[in-house]
């Protein structure tokens, strides 16, 4: 039989979750990444935030990296002023995160960005990130649907050719691209929707959530590079 990949996920870390009869500090994730993960041939491990010093220990155990969606990169990250319909801060994942994509980018790890997780990678290679457009969430809680048109020659095109209506939920989007980052697909307004790193490295941001929809391939590509 052959090993299934390990691939690590970021969580969340909230203040206070309900389950049971408790209230409590949680490191969660919504079930749909690692059911992907499963259901793309991988197994799923979750890393709630941690020390930035031990991420590269923690890329050296995993086969594959996904950073999930989750709240707004602060701004003072990529060196702008906090727009007042940006949200709050959680500057331990930030830390954290920026840690893991680093230390994933320097071990060739295969990394797939989740919305917020592409937006951390595009900031992580210098990037910026415009902090507000319209059009690209449904009202709170609920996630929308638009399409997504691949750009000829790159990675996502290879893994998803044709448009493709994909689940979204954000406010946020890249701005300048970040070192080395090329764009890979477009909503129909010109928002980017995917970038990614040239190869040897497998590398890619989704700005949509294929955790909430039926499509296997992009994880299941990063579970393959994963192999």
């Amino acid at each position: 039989m052959v090993a299934r990949p390990l691939i690590g996920i970021s969580t969340y870390l909230e203040s206070g979750a309900r389950w049971g009869v408790w209230e409590l500090e949680a490191a969660l994730l919504p079930a749909g990444y690692p059911r992907l993960v499963q259901r793309a041939g991988g197994l799923a491990a979750m890393l709630p935030p941690d020390a930035p010093e031990h991420a590269a220990a923690t890329v050296a155990r995993l086969d594959g990296l996904v950073i999930a969606g989750g709240p707004d990169v602060e701004p003072v990250r990529y060196g702008a002023e906090p727009d007042p319909r940006t949200g709050p801060p959680a500057r331990e994942r930030d830390a954290w995160e920026l840690a893991l994509i680093a230390a994933a980018l320097e071990a060739r790890v295969p990394l797939l960005g989740i919305c917020r997780g592409m937006q951390l990678l595009n900031v992580a290679l210098g990037g910026t990130l415009v902090q507000h457009v319209d059009g690209h969430a449904e009202r709170p809680g609920v996630f929308g649907r638009h399409p997504v048109k691949p750009v000829p020659g790159t990675l996502y095109a290879e893994v998803v050719p044709e448009e493709t209506l994909v689940p979204t939920y954000h406010h946020q989007a890249v701005d300048r691209l970040g070192t080395g980052l090329v764009v890979s697909a477009h909503a129909e307004d010109g928002t980017v929707e995917a970038v990614e790193l040239p190869s040897p490295a497998w590398v890619l941001g989704v700005q949509w959530h294929p955790e909430m929809g039926e499509d296997l391939r992009v994880m299941g590509a990063l579970v393959r590079a994963a192999s």
